[in-house]
C-alpha cells in the first residue's frame, strides 16, 4: 500500500521521470498531470494527499489553479514549484495558503523532505516526543527522589506539565501511562513535602520560603511600579500554569512576554482565601483581625471577595505607597469588558491599574450548567482544562489529597503594542523568601497572575462564582 497519494502537476512532467521514479521508490503513489484545469477535476473526483504544483503553466497559472484547487479542498496541503524567487510570488503564495515552496531547479531529495515534513509530520514528530520523554524520565525519576526544596519542586513541575503538552502530540498510550504515573508519584511527594514545610512557610519567625499570596504583590509587582508611567497587574482566577502555556502563544501574537516566574499560593487556595491574600497583603487570620467588619467566613452569607479594592488601598497604604494614581476594574461579563475597553484612555493616565478576570473561573466552576459550553471546552484545546478545572486538585500542577498548595502560580509580566510597535517590558524573578504564611488548611489549588506591561498573570484554581 502506497504511503501517499501525490498529484504532480507541470507542464513539463516528461522532464521529471527521474523524480517521479525516485519518489515510487520511497512507496510513493505518483499521478501525474500537464496543466491546471486538469488538475482541478481530478482533485474533486479522486482522493489526494499532496499537489505538486508547478507555477507556471500554459493555460492557468499555478496560482489560479491553486486557488481552485482549495474551493474544492480547503485542507488539501500543495507545495508550490517554480523558477520565480520574487517577493510577490512568494507572497501571493503563502497568502494562498501553500504547505511548501520549492525553487526549481529541484532535486528528488528536496522533493521526498517537504513531502516527510507534510505527510509524516505528525507520526515524526509523536516518535520524537516518546524517545525524548523516555530520555526524560529518569532524570525526573532522580529529582523526585533528591528531597528537592521549594524552587526544584517548581522546576519539576514546570517540566511535568512541558512533557503532558508534549506527549499530546504522541499516539503512544502506553508513554502516556507512564507520564501520569510520574504525575502521581509527584503528587504523593509533594503532599509529603507541603506537609512537612508548610508550617515553617507560614510562620511569623520564618526566614526562609517561597513567595506566597500574601507577599507577592510586595516581591514581584511592586518593585515595577513607577510614577507616571501605567502599569496594568492583571488577575485571571482559575488559570493554571498548564493552561498558561497553552494560550501563551495567543498571547505573544501581541505582547512581549520577557520573564516568567512562578510563586506558591496559600492555603486554603479557594478565591476567599487566595485571592483577598494578594490584595490584602496579609494571611487570612490577619485580615479578619483587620478588617473584621469586611471579612465573611464560610459559613456566612454575602460575596467573599467584595472588598478586594478596599484590602488592596490599604496594603498600598501600609507599604507607603498611597500617593500612587490606582484603579480597581473587576470584568464578571461581556458588558463589563466592554466598559473596560472604553475606559482605557482614562487608565493610561493611572500609575498602576488592577483588573480582575473571572470568566475562566465560570467556565470551569463545578455548578456550571451549561453544558453546551462544557462541550465546546473540551473540544477546543484553549479551553481543554475547563472539564479538568473542576475534577481536579493540584498542587502546582499535580494532585494530592488532603492538604493542597495551589497550582504554582505564575508570575507574567508583559508589554503592550503601541502603535504596532512592542514597547514596555515585563518581568519576574526567582522566589524570594516569605516572611509570613497562613495555616495550613484543606482547600483547592490557587492563583496565577498575568500582568499587562509590567504586571503579574495569576490564575485561581478554584473561586466562587461571584465575587
Amino acid at each position: 500500500m502506497a504511503l501517499a497519494k501525490i498529484l504532480w502537476v507541470d507542464d513539463e512532467i516528461e522532464s521529471l521521470q527521474s523524480q517521479r521514479l525516485f519518489l515510487e521508490t520511497k512507496g510513493y503513489d505518483v499521478h501525474a498531470l500537464t496543466n491546471g484545469f486538469d488538475a482541478i477535476d481530478y482533485v474533486k473526483d479522486n482522493l489526494v494527499d499532496v499537489v505538486l504544483l508547478d507555477e507556471t503553466m500554459p493555460g492557468i497559472t499555478g496560482l489560479e489553479t491553486l486557488a481552485k484547487i482549495k474551493e474544492v479542498n480547503q485542507s488539501l496541503p500543495v507545495v508550490l514549484i517554480t523558477k520565480n524567487e520574487t517577493e510577490n510570488l512568494m507572497d501571493d503564495a503563502i497568502g494562498s495558503q501553500i504547505s511548501d515552496y520549492l525553487i526549481k531547479p529541484v532535486n528528488p531529495n528536496q522533493v521526498l523532505l517537504s513531502l516527510k515534513k507534510i505527510i509524516d509530520n505528525k507520526r515524526l514528530v509523536a516518535e520524537k516526543t516518546t524517545t525524548a520523554y523516555q530520555q526524560q524520565f529518569r532524570n525526573l525519576f532522580m529529582a523526585l527522589n533528591s528531597n528537592p526544596d521549594y524552587n526544584e519542586w517548581m522546576d519539576i513541575y514546570k517540566k511535568l506539565v512541558y512533557w503532558e503538552l508534549e506527549m499530546q502530540k504522541s499516539d503512544s498510550p502506553e508513554m502516556q501511562e507512564v507520564l501520569q504515573s510520574q504525575k502521581s508519584e509527584a503528587n504523593t511527594e509533594f503532599f509529603k513535602f507541603v506537609s512537612r514545610n508548610y508550617a515553617s512557610w507560614v510562620s511569623p519567625k520564618s526566614k526562609d520560603g517561597p513567595i506566597m499570596s500574601h507577599n507577592v504583590f510586595r516581591f514581584k509587582i511592586l518593585p515595577h511600579v513607577e510614577k507616571g508611567t501605567p502599569l496594568f497587574f492583571v488577575l485571571i482566577d482559575n488559570l493554571r500554569f498548564d493552561q498558561w502555556k497553552t494560550i501563551q502563544s495567543t498571547f505573544a501574537e501581541s505582547f512581549r512576554i520577557t520573564e516568567e516566574d512562578t510563586f506558591y499560593s496559600i492555603l486554603p487556595t479557594a478565591t476567599q482565601y487566595a485571592r483577598n491574600a494578594i490584595f490584602s497583603g496579609m494571611l487570612p487570620v490577619d485580615i479578619e483581625k483587620s478588617f473584621t467588619a469586611q471579612w465573611k467566613n464560610d459559613d456566612e452569607q454575602g460575596g467573599k471577595n467584595l472588598h478586594e479594592e478596599e484590602f488592596f488601598r490599604a496594603q498600598l497604604k501600609r507599604l507607603g505607597k498611597s500617593d500612587l494614581k490606582v484603579s480597581y476594574t473587576k470584568v464578571l461579563n461581556n458588558q463589563a469588558g466592554l466598559d473596560l475597553v472604553n475606559n482605557m484612555h482614562n487608565l493610561l493616565t493611572n500609575d498602576l491599574n488592577v483588573i480582575v478576570y473571572n470568566f475562566v473561573d465560570m467556565l470551569s466552576h463545578a455548578r456550571t450548567e451549561m453544558e453546551v459550553l462544557k462541550e465546546i471546552c473540551l473540544k477546543h484545546s484553549l479551553y481543554l482544562f475547563a472539564d479538568e478545572a473542576y475534577r481536579e486538585f493540584c498542587y502546582t500542577g499535580t494532585q494530592f489529597s488532603a492538604l493542597q498548595l495551589s497550582d504554582v502560580d505564575e508570575n507574567v509580566a508583559v508589554e503592550p503594542m503601541r502603535h504596532g510597535k512592542r514597547g514596555g517590558h515585563v518581568s519576574s524573578s526567582p522566589a524570594r523568601p516569605a516572611r509570613r504564611g497562613p495555616r495550613a488548611v484543606s482547600g483547592k489549588p490557587a492563583s496565577r497572575r498575568f500582568a499587562i506591561a509590567d504586571g503579574v498573570h495569576d490564575g485561581c484554581f478554584r473561586t466562587r462564582p461571584e465575587s
